[in-house]
């Protein structure tokens, strides 16, 4: 059997760290979100859904 079927468990501690770091990494991501908005620049996501041009009109 290889190592990676069973990982060794991690340590609550180190679970925290990281979920504390996504969580800060995500608020820095909305903040900027916001100051952009505010700011009037423009969104870097493309502009319709991917799949409205695919749509038959009947």
């Amino acid at each position: 059997m290889s190592d990676k079927a069973n990982p060794p468990k991690k340590s609550g501690g180190e679970r925290k760290d990281r979920l504390a770091e996504a969580l800060r990494a995500n608020l820095q991501k909305r903040k900027a979100q916001a100051r952009s908005r505010r700011a009037g620049d423009a969104d870097k996501r493309p502009e319709g859904l991917s799949s409205a041009g695919k749509m038959q009109k009947k």
